[in-house]
């Protein structure tokens, strides 16, 4: 398991969150508290918990949902520990279709947990391999995290969840396996057998993933993600997303990400576009197969894409 290193202290992630009862033992009171708040320089994240509005207002709903659980982890009034959905942010993991509007913890304690004020407080058996410490919090790690996602959100965001572990290193298939293999009373664990079947370590993006989950999801028969394309003389050339050898078919993923990592100094997104295209023509010659792709919107049109892709992978 390899944990990514700690963010720099400066990252706004890692901003301060200034509770009411510091502030007030600063010389605040409660009135210059919601004056700070109406002038804009503070912006409240829960009740009796704040943070600088510039810093907050510059983050995205997971940077926002993190300083949230920050809030929270401070004015615990028991151990707890950050996990499910709301630890996701703190391994700078995907958090696309996660519900971020409660903050969610664990009790190490054992004692029976609630659901209140924002707050899903679960109650869990840890062991001791399960907890870590990131950005001055207890942070469940990336294994038990990726099974505890798979119990709160859809199959297919947990799926992007528990591949995005799988493709960075921070867990193994076997060690998701060992440890879901001891779980003791878990509830809503349904999907958690099915997403840990289809995870692969392999698939690099969401938006792989997501294509991944629509094709299984659909019966469809499973491609090779990163399929190595070679050229006349064996020599690997390029990598398509997914590729159907026996019936001459791969597809193609098209997100921002992938233009993003392709993009170079000076170059525009059209450039990188032209270039993709290019990079197909070559593949179709030294193959002879033919090229699907997806974007973000087929992806939300599960069983018409899912019916498109069918009938080019059989259309003889």
């Amino acid at each position: 398991m390899m944990i990514p290193p700690q963010r720099p202290a400066d990252d706004p992630r890692n901003a301060p969150v200034y509770l009411r009862k510091t502030l007030l033992a600063n010389g605040h009171c409660d009135r210059s508290i919601r004056q700070l708040v109406a002038d804009g320089v503070l912006v409240k994240l829960r009740p009796g918990a704040y943070s600088d509005r510039k810093n907050h207002d510059g983050l995205d709903a997971s940077g926002r949902h993190g300083l949230r659980a920050r809030a929270v982890y401070q004015q615990a009034r028991t151990a707890v520990v950050l996990s499910h959905t709301s630890a996701v942010p703190e391994y700078d993991a995907p958090t696309w279709g996660l519900d971020l509007s409660d903050i969610h913890v664990t009790r190490p304690d054992e004692k029976a947990g609630r659901h209140e004020a924002g707050v899903h407080q679960h109650s869990g058996k840890l062991h001791a391999s399960d907890v870590v410490e990131r950005h001055g919090m207890k942070v469940m790690t990336p294994t038990r995290l990726a099974i505890e996602v798979t119990t709160v959100a859809s199959a297919e965001a947990g799926l992007v969840v528990v591949n995005h572990f799988l493709h960075t290193g921070m867990t193994t298939k076997e060690e998701l396996l060992d440890r879901y293999a001891v779980m003791e009373h878990w509830p809503n664990t349904l999907r958690t057998g099915l997403v840990l079947h289809r995870a692969d370590a392999r698939i690099e993006t969401v938006g792989e993933s997501r294509a991944w989950h629509l094709m299984l999801t659909a019966g469809l028969p499973a491609p090779i993600p990163q399929y190595e394309i070679k050229d006349e003389s064996g020599r690997v050339i390029h990598r398509v997303d997914f590729a159907w050898p026996e019936l001459g078919v791969f597809l193609e993923f098209d997100g921002k990400v992938k233009y993003e990592k392709y993009l170079k100094p000076g170059q525009r997104a059209s450039d990188v576009v032209i270039a993709e295209k290019k990079r197909e023509q070559l593949i179709c010659r030294l193959t002879g197969w033919r090229c699907i792709r997806l974007d973000w919107s087929d992806l939300s049109k599960p069983a018409l894409t899912a019916s498109l892709i069918r009938t080019e992978l059989f259309r003889g």
